[in-house]
């Protein structure tokens, strides 16, 4: 691929043998608000559903599930072999920054984490509204790091190696392209896009140690490693922040994870 491509850019391009351990938090830390957020738009059986950056496919399983028998779901992805084979679910490679998508074809898209990391947010944007059948929904769930303080620490360095820590995975992020705080401005992009009925509910929860918020962090300071030490720290210190974060004495809040659900017009 060219250098300029998503797949170039994207900060987790390269997650080898350790792509199952963040799914897994992932999962286990998001999976409930975001199918709270799909089931409340009335998906059920016969629905034509978009997955964008399916990665494993957790969220594509339970929406070919949901829309059983009659429904189908297509979900894209820049290394689609992770995708579980189920009945109604196809796979495909896809860049949603340049590839083309069928027009007026899906009742409902989702793309999780997936916007953040892009430059090319607009572009992507306007795609799926014309994706979409007229009346469809659109949902991306998308973080905003600027809040999660730590609330509890073992000691004052603990509580400040955190922070530099996620002062650092921030910039990583901004230095592929990424916004680690677009999930604040999600739903005014979605409106500016043409979207209507633009609904974001943010959510933050509290962080103990084991939580998979935190164990999602745990994976990052290894699939980010080489990012992480381009920006200034050091595996003594992603030794020691590991540590930091597993320690019983721990808490903090979450970033706030944005769930922002929109249609577009029934008259286009």
């Amino acid at each position: 691929m060219s250098p300029t491509t998503a797949e170039s850019r994207y900060v987790f391009a390269a997650l080898g043998d350790r792509v199952g351990d963040q799914a897994a938090s992932r999962s286990a830390a998001y999976d409930p608000f975001t199918i709270e957020r799909l089931a409340a738009t009335g998906l059920t059986d016969g629905w034509h559903c978009l997955e964008v950056g399916a990665g494993e496919g957790e969220i594509a399983r339970w929406l070919a599930e949901r829309t059983a028998p009659g429904g189908r779901v297509l979900a894209t992805d820049l290394a689609p072999e992770r995708i579980p084979e189920v009945p109604g679910l196809r796979a495909m490679r896809h860049d949603i920054t340049r590839d083309p998508l069928p027009e007026g074809e899906f009742d409902l898209a989702h793309a999780r984490l997936v916007l953040q990391l892009l430059p090319d947010r607009a572009a992507v944007l306007a795609r799926l509204l014309t994706a979409l059948k007229p009346g469809g929904w659109l949902q991306v769930d998308e973080f905003d790091v600027s809040y999660g303080p730590v609330l509890t620490a073992p000691d004052a360095a603990s509580a400040e190696l955190y922070e530099t820590f996620l002062a650092a995975k921030n910039r990583a992020f901004a230095a592929a392209g990424g916004d680690p705080q677009w999930g604040r401005k999600a739903a005014a992009e979605l409106r500016a896009a043409g979207f209507c009925a633009v609904d974001p509910q943010p959510r933050v929860v509290l962080w103990r140690a084991g939580h998979p918020g935190l164990e999602l962090l745990v994976s990052h300071t290894r699939t980010l490693r080489h990012r992480l030490l381009e920006q200034g720290l050091t595996d003594r210190q992603l030794d020691a922040v590991r540590a930091v974060m597993r320690h019983p004495e721990f808490s903090a809040a979450s970033c706030a994870m944005y769930s922002v659900q929109a249609r577009r017009p029934a008259f286009t």
